[in-house]
């Protein structure tokens, strides 16, 4: 819970009154500082509450990475209205969706994306806006919807629910997990005492916001006063640049981001003397490659949006291949199948507790109910602690089957259910493998009907018309059979192991 119940928004107050000169917010066109920051957030919120929007209802927002996105962020926070981010990476299919799931009754997207929601029914929507000053038929310019507030207050509490994250499709339909005020700041919390974070720092918010690794880093910065600093599209020589200009203290990567911003700093000149910690995942190489070119640290954990972020944290050079000790005030355990915590240095499920914890997936009782017996959060991964009390991730349980490629979750089910539909499959298997660019890559294994031909190009064609781009497979194998169990069901720890 946040000191004495506040919520987000209560921190913008005080960083207005306590900084409102210094920057809060560094975009590519102009600069807000705390108190303009708050003021923007205020009159949005005022904006968008005279066209009927109120506590509890969603806003879904559809964009990349902007000043706007963070006020929309804000003005949910003043309002109590739930923000419900979208992936821009997804297909029109996806989005739609999402949509559903959500339920909202604003959506907020920029011009980039507007051609996902060409098919999509949008007539049950109060409020349509478009990011910018643009004028489309149908869509409010989300400029014109930023008045004057009258001062006026509204109901707010520390476990209302602020985002819900898409996440868990893990047959194939995303699901929402919903994080509360105090789930985000109990996560930046821990993150500003174990990195020290203070006024000084500024964040390179180039990760998207709608991943809880770029949102729960940008709110830790906010909660510690600092500054963030905004792209809109990852450009990796400009993102380099943009560490010295603005002095970036910090910033989050997945692969292959940080070998990008390694070549484009060696290409431009950039010095990166201000940088202090980069957090994620990368390969052992890239992580050396940073340490020996630059003074910064190379810090890596675990968590998933259901945990806010991370609940273990810790310094690579600590206890290589580990993801470091649980924060402080969180509970990590590796659990069997009963629920029994297993001994150390033996795999078990990764079950969480505390106030990171997320309150639930939104509308799926069931989906709730079942990652949170025992009295712990189950996360779906794999897990071992040594005599030190570090944690090894050891992948995740064949249930909850992922592939993390750069950065994204693919999870297979989605994969195969479209390539399933193809009338020449008789099979398929979805897994990921190795890749030296993005961590892991999909992989398709497939099973073709006697007397049926299919090409590689035709499955990545398929699935890449339905779904996101980057859930397409890299590799397509064809077998005669697939391996099956004695009930009929495809083995896919033997897939694995022979395609891996």
């Amino acid at each position: 819970m946040g000191p004495q119940g506040l919520t987000l928004y209560e921190f913008l107050l005080q960083n207005a009154k306590t900084r409102g000169s210094e920057a809060a917010i560094i975009g590519a066109d102009r600069t807000a500082t705390h108190a303009q920051f708050l003021k923007r957030v205020d009159q949005l919120a005022a904006g968008i509450h005279r066209l009927g929007i109120s506590k509890g209802d969603r806003i879904c927002i559809l964009a990349q990475n902007s000043l706007e996105y963070f006020e929309l962020y804000g003005s949910c926070a003043k309002l109590g209205a739930i923000a419900y981010p979208i992936n821009w990476r997804l297909s029109a299919e996806e989005v739609q969706q999402v949509i559903e799931l959500a339920d909202p009754q604003m959506l907020a997207v920029d011009p980039a994306h507007l051609p996902q929601l060409k098919e999509i029914d949008l007539g049950s929507l109060r409020v349509r806006s478009l990011i910018g000053e643009e004028n489309v038929d149908g869509f409010v310019a989300l400029t014109d919807l930023y008045v004057d507030d009258g001062d006026e207050s509204f109901d707010r509490k520390v476990d209302d629910p602020f985002v819900i994250l898409a996440t868990a499709a893990t047959e194939g339909v995303s699901r929402g997990a919903v994080l509360s005020h105090g789930n985000l700041i109990a996560a930046g919390d821990h993150l500003i005492n174990t990195l020290g974070l203070t006024t000084k720092d500024r964040h390179l918010a180039a990760l998207p916001l709608f991943h809880i690794t770029g949102l729960g880093l940008s709110l830790a910065v906010i909660r510690a006063g600092g500054a963030n600093v905004v792209t809109d599209a990852f450009d990796p020589l400009q993102a380099a640049q943009l560490i010295d200009a603005h002095q970036v203290t910090l910033l989050a990567s997945f692969p292959p981001v940080l070998t990008m911003l390694l070549e484009a700093r060696q290409a431009s000149g950039a010095q990166w003397d201000s940088l202090r910690y980069v957090l994620g995942l990368d390969a052992p190489d890239t992580i050396q490659r940073l340490l020996t070119e630059t003074g910064a640290e190379f810090w890596t954990g675990f968590g998933q949006s259901e945990t806010s972020g991370v609940v273990t944290l810790g310094s690579v050079m600590e206890k290589p291949g580990s993801t470091g000790k649980p924060l402080p005030g969180v509970s990590v355990v590796c659990l069997d199948e009963k629920g029994k915590e297993v001994p150390v240095g033996q795999t078990g499920e990764i079950a969480v507790r505390g106030e990171l914890v997320f309150k639930g997936y939104w509308r799926d009782a069931d989906a709730t109910d079942y990652a949170s017996r025992h009295g712990w959060h189950h996360t779906g991964d794999l897990g071992m602690f040594d005599e030190e009390g570090y944690l090894f991730y050891r992948g995740r349980k064949p249930e909850k089957e992922l592939i993390k490629s750069g950065g994204e979750n693919v999870y297979p089910a989605e994969v195969e259910r479209i390539i399933l539909e193809m009338p020449q499959v008789a099979g398929v298997c979805v897994i990921g493998v190795p890749d030296e660019k993005w961590g892991e890559a999909v992989k398709a294994v497939v099973e073709i009907l006697p007397g049926k031909k299919i090409s590689e190009m035709q499955i990545v064609d398929a699935v890449a018309s339905r779904i996101a781009a980057y859930k397409k497979p890299r590799v397509v194998d064809f077998v005669e059979k697939l391996p099956r169990s004695e009930d009929g069901e495809i083995d896919r720890a033997a897939v694995k192991a022979d395609h891996s």
